[in-house]
């Protein structure tokens, strides 16, 4: 083909077959991260249907996307959920330890105050560092 004679029709299908190529790129990934992520596959169910999408890619995607289709979403909102517990989990054990941590803090400050280990200016001025 000369290069010269690339038209604009071509320009639109060599861009469309690009897409589509991206688009069967993503559903491979996505069927092999649902396939991996199931639970109620075994380990040989797993593997044939990664064999079948491999061997078969067409017919093993479209397959796949009849028999197990209705499940991928659920199963991503169940992983959705875990990463938001997760999240919360951390968030509420760095509060609570970071807020902890000030008042233990400031209870042995108020302890070796009232021993007298402390004088007044430092009592306050270790308080307000404890607290900030």
């Amino acid at each position: 083909m000369n290069l010269l004679a690339y038209d604009l029709v071509d320009v639109f299908w060599s861009m469309l077959w690009f897409f589509l190529f991206l688009m069967w790129i993503y559903l491979f990934v996505v069927l092999l991260t649902d396939i991996f992520r199931s639970h109620d596959l075994s380990g040989w169910g797993k593997s044939l249907w990664v064999v079948f999408l491999i061997v078969l890619p067409l017919v093993g995607a479209l397959a796949y996307l009849i028999a197990r289709g209705g499940g991928i979403a659920e199963r991503q909102r169940d992983v959705d959920r875990q990463k938001e517990a997760a999240f919360r989990s951390y968030v509420n054990d760095v509060a609570v330890t970071s807020g902890h941590t000030r008042g233990v803090e400031v209870a042995k400050l108020a302890e070796l105050h009232e021993r007298g280990l402390l004088t007044d200016e430092e009592y306050v001025r270790q308080r307000r560092r404890a607290l900030a």
